[in-house]
């Protein structure tokens, strides 16, 4: 299936490369994704378990999904990978975090990809009716980080960035689908945030229940958020089970007043982001310290038996 078709290392061989490439890996790692659940097989555009680093180039994560879009591993490099499974069949993860909370710059420890041209390799995203994004999180550190980019020494950030899809026309912030912690009428909130045009107006679904709660520090949460730009309906999930939430913005932000079907923008999306805005390394913007594992983006806006069947997939292994 897709998994086998990327994965064209031997187990041996892919053993061998962590040993010997990357400076903070663990020395266990498994060559072998984690498991994936057969009905999302065929959605999974992107997939990344942060124990698989591109030959050669530590720094950079391969995909494991059918787009084939590796990322980078950005101002972390391979000491971002840290020897600390969210489940079973993990040995390793994505460590992100802000690096001087004191001091303009960019530096944060993120990952993604960004083209100005679009990303070709995410065109499963260009006109799609549904999205979803999931995958395993964990607080390490003050959320959220201070904010390099006013004077105010003690003013923080306004979000927590997770992972997303940018735009068609994404400067590196704007997205298509994203999980994240941001203000709701001056409250952080765990939400997912969609927008279906490019440049237009984005929805927000926020859960009801406090984000410390949600995701309290230092335990492994599986997370999902589900975008269906058809219908305008969107969901979160932790562990497995449907959050309580509400919609942020009145009206009809995504335009589905029309004849459908409704789809995103037909545009290739200029990449990802995972951990903070600008996967380009222009600016920092959102860092979270947190780290994170067996991330996926999928062209689906998949419901909660598939992402269920996921959880306890990787959960009973």
């Amino acid at each position: 299936m897709l998994i086998r078709r990327r994965h064209t290392i031997t187990a041996l061989a892919g053993a061998a490369a962590l040993l010997t490439t990357l400076t903070a890996a663990p020395a266990e790692a498994r060559a072998r994704p984690a498991p994936v659940h057969p009905s999302l097989r065929k959605h999974l555009t992107a997939y990344y378990d942060f124990e698989h680093p591109v030959p050669g180039n530590p720094a950079k994560e391969r995909d494991l999904g059918f787009s084939g879009t590796d990322i980078d591993l950005v101002n972390g490099g391979a000491q971002a990978r840290t020897k600390d499974g969210a489940h079973r069949g993990s040995r390793a993860s994505l460590q992100v975090r802000q690096v001087n909370p004191q001091s303009a710059g960019n530096d944060d420890w993120k990952a993604g990809v960004y083209s100005a041209s679009g990303v070709p390799t995410l065109r499963a995203f260009n006109a799609v009716k549904g999205m979803t994004v999931m995958g395993w999180f964990k607080t390490t550190g003050p959320n959220p980080a201070l904010n390099t980019n006013t004077a105010a020494p003690d003013d923080r950030y306004g979000a927590v960035g997770l992972a997303g899809v940018l735009s068609g026309n994404s400067d590196g912030h704007a997205v298509r689908a994203l999980l994240e912690i941001i203000e709701v009428n001056g409250e952080l909130r765990l939400v997912a945030l969609g927008r279906r045009v490019d440049g237009a107006a984005s929805q927000t679904f926020a859960a009801s229940q406090d984000w410390r709660t949600l995701l309290p520090d230092g335990e492994w949460v599986f997370l999902a958020a589900t975008f269906d730009f058809d219908t305008g309906a969107m969901a979160l999930y932790r562990n497995g089970q449907r959050l309580d939430g509400f919609y942020t913005v009145p009206g009809d932000p995504w335009d589905l007043s029309g004849p459908g079907p409704h789809r995103s923008s037909p545009t290739d999306p200029r990449g990802i982001k995972i951990g903070g805005s600008f996967p380009q390394n222009t600016v920092e913007r959102n860092p979270c310290d947190c780290r994170m594992d067996s991330l996926m983006f999928l062209d689906s806006a998949v419901d909660g038996a598939h992402i269920r069947a996921q959880y306890r997939l990787m959960t009973s292994h």
